[in-house]
């Protein structure tokens, strides 16, 4: 059986490593890969072809839409009218909006560090050992754990 689990980088992996070793397991019953981060920047925009979910023109189109309708509708009683009044409220929500997600993500960026996925550890067992070892991984911190029995 194959149990396999994703960690930070940190202090924890380390202990259960040692935790894993002193349980009885190998070195050549242990692998541990590390992943390779990004270095390209996350894209600004989607296109058709690619996406990675945070959409920066969401927020943009929706207080563009209420602020254009808002211009509309309040623009009958301005002096400009409301086509001008509608444009106005467009372009207005169009830059708010796209303004609070920049906002945001560059928060996320350099705010609080997102949690990610540095190590692969690849342990191979018994199958009478895997609720032992999947707990010893759980009480590490692992961010994610899971098991399979040979496939022969």
């Amino acid at each position: 059986m194959y149990i396999i689990a994703t960690f930070e980088q940190s202090i924890f992996l380390e202990l259960a490593l040692s935790a894993l070793t002193h349980k009885g397991l190998t070195n050549e019953q242990i692998l541990a890969v590390p992943l390779d981060k990004r270095t390209e920047p996350r894209k600004l925009f989607d296109t058709i072809h690619s996406a990675d979910g945070f959409s920066t023109m969401d927020a943009a189109a929706i207080l563009g839409t209420c602020l254009m309708l808002l211009g509309a509708v309040y623009g009958y009683e301005l002096a400009w009218g409301p086509i001008w009044w509608g444009l106005i409220g467009l372009l207005t929500g169009i830059a708010i909006g796209f303004g609070l997600k920049m906002l945001l993500l560059r928060k996320t960026k350099n705010g609080a560090k997102a949690i990610t996925s540095e190590v692969v550890l690849v342990i191979r067992c018994e199958d009478r050992d895997r609720e032992s070892i999947e707990e010893l991984l759980w009480n590490n911190t692992a961010l994610g754990v899971s098991a399979i029995r040979h496939l022969s």
